[in-house]
């Protein structure tokens, strides 16, 4: 009889005990397109994540995590469905860091996460449109919404003294959200917007845009675009005429390629992106550097943080299944529990699998609003001495 309790003990342990299994979790980025110099770091970020949590063994009774990149393009939605498509069908993915761009996560999300039940979480993509989607909810962001970076980049600019601007935007979903918020709150707030024009990536001559920009005139030519693509060509234009000496400079153009190009010639200018500070970043950086790279990078920590969110609410939901641990993402998100940082996930699965409460830090300073976005920490940077410099946060 005692032997029969206790193999019948044995059962019952193995039966509460989650199968391990190889999870595959995708990874959608521009890896080819307007943000390619940012996204190997992205791409870095996520795979960290990945690592720490497989390497540790406590993710649903040992099981591994193996990263598959997809090169979205960044821009090309068609292209975007694709990768992603084959991430879901072919790979068959339990979740998906990604998109990047606003454009292509919209119909990549509408077209394959939606119809297919599989997590998204993006680390980047900030559209305002993204906030109002029939997600079903399936979608999240470790990034806020271009609704908070407008308001953000309006004080900025007023703090700076300057009273009027010239806008000029990349011709997509991002471009048009991000040029829309800030022109709104800058106005509100006593500013005046001479032109708001759009500009189209991939072209070898901006003079003409520049012309309409400088005859609009301005104390300073708002770029809300991409550092690899017009934004830098308009740029260019503008410094070759004289049209504008300031800019002002959102997420998309925030990077060391930015710096490289022009150098001192960005003195007088500034601008900022999502970022963090305090112990949940400096503990990435510390993991980055071991890792081999640069973790103030634009949005490796927030890959890092969409990464780990998706694994987190796996343990928590007890099974890899998108269509259940969705539910999970914004509860370990979020107070109330033990709070959890970069290079602690194994203590945060441990807490999970015995059934207690986390609240998810990361490296962003993760608190996720409804519909399930980051509500944002911006960091501001300016460009003197010709170096991309941290003037503080907000």
């Amino acid at each position: 009889m005692k032997k029969l309790l206790l193999a019948s003990a044995a059962c019952v342990a193995i039966a509460g005990t989650a199968a391990a299994e190889e999870i595959k979790m995708g990874i959608s980025l521009g890896l080819t397109g307007p943000l390619e110099s940012i996204a190997p770091n992205i791409q870095k970020g996520a795979e960290l994540a990945m690592k720490e949590v497989s390497d540790s063994g406590k993710l649903l009774g040992g099981s591994t995590v193996v990263p598959v990149a997809a090169d979205n393009t960044c821009v090309d939605a068609a292209a975007s469905v694709a990768a992603v498509e084959r991430l879901v069908t072919a790979e068959g993915v339990k979740g998906i860091m990604g998109g990047m761009c606003s454009g292509e996560t919209i119909a990549s999300l509408e077209r394959v996460g939606v119809p297919n039940g599989v997590v998204m979480i993006s680390p980047s993509a900030t559209s305002p449109a993204l906030s109002t989607i029939d997600d079903k909810g399936f979608f999240f962001r470790t990034a806020p919404s271009d609704a908070r970076q407008g308001e953000v980049m309006a004080d900025i600019v007023l703090e700076k003294g300057i009273k009027s601007v010239a806008i000029t935007y990349t011709n997509n979903d991002y471009g048009k959200g991000l040029a829309d918020s800030f022109a709104k709150s800058y106005t509100e707030k006593g500013g005046a917007v001479t032109i708001s024009a759009a500009h189209d990536d991939g072209k070898g001559d901006y003079s003409a845009e520049v012309a309409a920009l400088a005859a609009a005139g301005g104390d300073a030519l708002v770029v809300a675009g991409y550092a690899d693509q017009g934004g830098s060509g308009v740029i260019q234009g503008a410094l070759d005429t004289g049209a504008f000496s300031t800019f002002v400079l959102p997420d998309g153009m925030v990077n060391q390629a930015l710096v490289d190009k022009f150098g001192d010639q960005l003195d007088t200018s500034f601008g900022q992106n999502p970022s963090a500070e305090g112990e949940g970043h400096d503990k990435f950086v510390e993991l980055a550097k071991a890792a081999g790279f640069d973790a103030t990078s634009a949005y490796s920590g927030e890959a890092y943080d969409a990464a780990a969110l998706m694994l987190l609410a796996m343990e928590a939901a007890k099974t890899s299944d998108p269509k259940v641990y969705k539910d999970k993402v914004m509860e370990v998100a979020n107070a109330p529990g033990e709070k959890i940082y970069p290079g602690e996930l194994a203590k945060g699965l441990e807490l999970l699998a015995a059934g207690q409460d986390i609240d998810y830090v990361g490296a962003t300073a993760v608190e996720l609003v409804e519909p399930g976005e980051n509500a944002g920490v911006y960091r501001e940077v300016d460009f003197k001495g010709g170096t991309l410099n941290v003037v503080g946060y907000r």
